[in-house]
């Protein structure tokens, strides 16, 4: 069969859809770029925010009337399925923990709603950027406690998968020609916890020492288990391949908000973390979230939040209005005026981009080296060096992907530096470079 897939969403999404197109191809079938070419339609959805599920079922529509076999998988399905019923009765559900399963739902048409009990490691994959290995390290959210969010029952109970298995995937990823690995999960910062103890450090150090040319990312931790581990979590972040960047969702600004999303940790504890963490490792790019307009949130609430933005200065922010996801506790509170929750939105976005753009500047000049991890849309290299910051280099990306190169910043954007390359670095340079 031919078969034609859209996957959106996070990296654990993005996995899914790489192993779900593996598993297909391993199996015989033809991976097209048509979808009025394919016999049958994948789509892995994604449904944490309103505004992405809008966008999800407006895709569900539009690929049905091709009169294909439609399969939709990803967190839509369990934590919204109804609604893909409503707009495809003919649809093929796939549970996301039954995605290694996914050959069934396209030869036969079933739809797999429980648990496949296989780890989504060591497995067939077609990589969307060939240079990148997304790697899940768990499965599920072990809080599971925050009142605004959907995903933790969309994912199921929460595992952590085998560090060995876990260095197998990575091993197999090096050997294929990968020089960046992406570790992820809902919660990086949980991995292992059913053992007694924490093993984030333990898992980092360990890939980080794997034999090979290549840098790894360290997926989104929240603050509620990370104070025990500061040291060891610092201490493996300045291992020479390990890209210091820190993405720590904080969500508000005020104790009282973050109390009320049932976070589990205080406005307090997040700065503490991001003070220990950047008094240990230079040059630290942090990034966090902010959900602008929870139920309750008023005015001092909101400036709170815009207080701790000056304060901390992250280098990237995500700024999301609140919407009411089904199931969840905020879902019964009285919402905020939409008008309202709209103009704060836009308000911390402007700041988030002033702050965002003087962090960048500080970086004009810098030269050393950084690796092409992406084409752009022009097809420019877009490279990045240690801090994980992305430079947009005038050369062609095609041409650099995966290359490890020197580079010149000679200007910031909010969200990108922009750059000259130099060189592109040697093969026998490079255990003598950190990138």
């Amino acid at each position: 069969m031919r078969v034609y897939a859209e996957v959106y969403g996070c990296a654990s999404n993005m996995a899914d859809g790489e192993i779900a197109l593996g598993l297909l191809r391993s199996r015989g079938h033809e991976v097209v770029d048509d979808p009025s070419k394919a016999d049958a339609i994948l789509i892995v959805t994604c449904t944490v925010k309103k505004p992405t599920s809008d966008r999800m079922l407006h895709r569900i529509d539009v690929l049905r009337r091709l009169g294909k076999r439609l399969v939709v998988a990803g967190c839509m399905v369990p934590g919204e399925g109804w609604k893909v019923r409503e707009k495809a009765p003919e649809a093929v559900l796939v549970h996301p923990r039954a995605i290694t399963r996914v050959a069934e739902a396209v030869e036969l048409g079933r739809s797999l709603m429980e648990d496949s009990g296989v780890p989504k490691l060591r497995l067939p994959r077609i990589r969307r950027n060939p240079v990148v290995a997304i790697i899940p390290v768990s499965e599920g959210c072990r809080w599971s406690r925050c009142s605004f969010c959907i995903v933790a029952r969309t994912r199921g109970e929460f595992t952590s998968f085998p560090l060995q298995m876990i260095l197998e995937e990575a091993r197999n990823a090096l050997a294929e020609g990968v020089r960046e690995i992406w570790l992820t999960s809902q919660d990086m910062g949980s991995y292992g916890l059913e053992s007694g103890r924490n093993l984030l450090p333990l898992l980092i150090k360990s890939v980080a020492s794997l034999e090979g040319h290549f840098m790894l990312r360290v997926g989104m931790m929240n603050p509620i288990y990370l104070k025990p581990i500061l040291g060891e979590l610092a201490d493996a972040y300045l291992h020479p391949r390990v890209f210091r960047f820190l993405h720590l969702p904080v969500q508000s600004g005020s104790e009282k908000i973050v109390k009320a999303m049932e976070r589990g940790h205080t406005v307090k504890l997040f700065k503490e973390i991001v003070s220990y963490m950047r008094s240990k490792v230079p040059d630290l790019t942090l990034a966090t979230d902010f959900i602008v307009g929870y139920p309750e949130e008023d005015e001092e609430d909101f400036e709170e939040t815009i207080r701790l933005l000056e304060e901390v200065r992250p280098e990237s922010v995500n700024v999301s209005r609140f919407f009411p996801r089904p199931g969840t506790p905020a879902e019964k509170l009285k919402q905020l005026d939409p008008r309202v929750v709209k103009a704060r939105s836009r308000i911390l976005s402007e700041v988030a981009r002033r702050v965002a753009l003087e962090a960048n500047q500080r970086w004009i000049g810098w030269e050393g080296a950084a690796i092409v991890d992406e084409v752009g849309e022009r097809g420019e290299a877009i490279a990045r060096n240690q801090s994980y910051k992305p430079i947009v280099l005038d050369a062609d990306g095609r041409q650099l992907l995966g290359k490890f190169v020197e580079v010149e910043v000679t200007d910031a954007r909010p969200y990108c530096l922009m750059g000259k390359l130099r060189r592109v670095l040697e093969k026998e340079e490079l255990a003598e470079v950190a990138v």
